[in-house]
């Protein structure tokens, strides 16, 4: 929260995040002994014999999944969160007797026991920390009716669209509610936008269609003091302003897609920036010092004894074993660069 809130935090918050397919992918020894290594990214981490990941139903290999919405998502590798390959709404014609799933008994996209929620959330957190399914908004709407067809609705100035919208939001704002209810200091709101170059949508249907869905449910946390924290993977740039004009004070994108220093002139000293690490190009290919040199160089533009920085890493298949001790080693060096 100091960081958030530029507090003159005592270090640089860091999530080391491991992908459940990892435990499928390296020697469940040398990962976790890095780990046990590396007390300040795993504090207390005593290691097992074998991990045996929790999967969740979008994540298991061969196994089509039918969400609470009727998308059906399939995935080729355990632990991989797939992809939705039938959609409910290919054609409109069905959509007079489709419904909303019953926020009662699921976030939208696994069914959810509230009152075990309530604990989970508290388990250690603070702040309470809530977060909507990734995809809750623009992407739900394009597992419904399909990329194309949603893109051609918004052109189109479909009226059926509008309706679909506000059926989701509607939804949206039924989980946020119990988010608060049940005591959240935090929400986050992981939807991805951007491509490798550029957005998926164009800043001015995002402005007509997106935008203010996003900006209503924001305010219901603003009004109660949550913390709204933004996530969203791609190239997001020309997006940016319009996502953190609903209050957003910690916005989470990725380095080297958006640019180090274009983030820095943007953001540093303005919003929390929650840094994604690239995943891409040096931390799977790059040489454990260039690694070092990342972390550094991100350190150094984005931070500040005041704060306003945090760091997240998400670890998948394919990185070599040394180069995940070389961003471990890099990330624990670094994120106490402005103490003292």
């Amino acid at each position: 929260m100091r960081a958030v809130r530029f507090e003159t935090p005592d270090w640089i918050p860091v999530e080391f995040h491991i992908n459940p397919a990892c435990w499928f992918h390296y020697p469940h020894d040398q990962l976790q002994q890095m780990m046990v290594e590396h007390p300040l990214l795993f504090p207390g981490y005593t290691a097992v014999k074998k991990v045996e990941p929790t999967l969740s139903p979008v994540q298991l290999a061969d196994a089509p999944y039918t969400d609470p919405w009727g998308c059906t998502w399939t995935t080729m590798q355990d632990g991989i969160t797939g992809a939705v390959h039938s959609h409910p709404l290919t054609d409109w014609s069905s959509f007079d007797s489709y419904v909303a799933p019953d926020p009662e008994k699921t976030d939208g996209l696994i069914a959810v026991n509230w009152a075990a929620k309530a604990e989970e959330m508290r388990a250690g957190n603070s702040p309470v920390t809530a977060v909507l399914p990734h995809g809750h908004t623009f992407l739900r709407l394009c597992d419904i009716r399909g990329f194309e067809n949603l893109i051609y609705d918004m052109i189109d100035e479909d009226p059926r669209l509008l309706r679909l919208i506000a059926m989701n939001e509607e939804f949206n704002n039924a989980v946020i509610s119990r988010y608060i209810e049940l005591g959240a200091e935090w929400i986050s709101y992981p939807e991805d936008l951007g491509m490798q170059f550029g957005p998926m949508i164009s800043p001015d249907l995002f402005r007509k269609y997106i935008k203010p869905v996003y900006q209503r449910m924001m305010s219901m946390a603003n009004e109660k003091g949550l913390i709204i924290h933004m996530h969203s993977d791609g190239d997001i740039r020309s997006l940016a302003d319009d996502l953190i004009e609903g209050g957003v004070e910690v916005i989470n994108l990725q380095d080297l897609v958006n640019g180090i220093d274009w983030i820095a002139d943007r953001f540093a000293g303005r919003v929390c920036i929650d840094l994604d690490i690239d995943r891409q190009c040096v931390t799977p290919e790059g040489t454990p010092r260039q690694i070092d040199d990342l972390i550094r160089e991100e350190v150094e533009k984005l931070g500040s004894k005041e704060g306003g920085l945090t760091m997240i890493y998400g670890l998948y298949p394919g990185v070599p074993l040394e180069n995940i001790k070389a961003l471990m080693d890099a990330l624990e060096r670094y994120m106490g660069y402005y103490s003292g």
